[in-house]
């Protein structure tokens, strides 16, 4: 009974039926499953699957936008039973998100926050057109070990490296490992404004994030 409901939702999620996702869920917590059993051997193994698709081409940005939402949709859920037991998710790290002030690009800022929410990171997004001086207070004020820099516009990738100046004046930087991202941004350009990852797509800043985490 539990082995066949969660690869009923793995199922659902890697073909992206987020309703059917949100339903499985619901019945693998009417069954007693533990809410941790459910993230870490359905959940995410799926999104596991959908993420190995979209690096090999097989699926597109589409795809992983829907199976992205039924995960969020059936965390949704979880999250209160696992209050309700007085348990967390361990924490993969802190990230603060966002796209830069002069931008409001947010599919792909939103795609790479959900992604690292799915992935055990607990995530503060700031939205778009977001200020320099907001990344900086929303760091202080979480303690965030990660910081996600959006920029979909070549006049505002300038942006990206004035916060990581800002960070430095503001006695953080040695606090935040900071990720960028967007269209016009290239690995080249993150080393030469001095930040410490580039991705070009959601599952590959999972895989960035993941690797600065356990290096801070």
């Amino acid at each position: 009974m539990v082995e066949e409901i969660i690869n009923q939702i793995i199922t659902a999620v890697v073909e992206g039926e987020p309703e059917q996702v949100v339903e499985l869920t619901q019945k693998a917590i009417a069954a007693g499953l533990e809410p941790m059993t459910i993230i870490d051997q359905g959940l995410i193994p799926g999104m596991d699957i959908v993420g190995a698709k979209f690096s090999s081409g097989e699926y597109f940005l589409p795809n992983l936008i829907i199976s992205a939402n039924g995960m969020q949709e059936a965390m949704k859920l979880l999250e209160p039973e696992l209050r309700a037991r007085q348990q967390e998710r361990k924490s993969a790290g802190k990230v603060v998100i966002g796209t830069v002030h002069g931008d409001i690009h947010e599919i792909g800022k939103s795609l790479v926050a959900t992604m690292l929410s799915a992935n055990g990171f607990q995530v503060y997004d700031l939205g778009v057109d977001v200020p320099v001086n907001a990344f900086i207070a929303k760091i202080r004020e979480t303690g965030a070990n990660l910081l996600g820099l959006s920029a979909l516009l070549t006049t505002t990738m300038v942006v990206q490296r004035e916060i990581i100046t800002e960070l430095k004046k503001a006695g953080l930087r040695e606090q935040v490992k900071v990720m960028v991202g967007g269209a016009p941004v290239t690995r080249s350009w993150a080393e030469q404004i001095g930040a410490d990852g580039y991705a070009e797509d959601a599952i590959g800043a999972v895989a960035v994030a993941r690797q600065l985490a356990s290096a801070s």
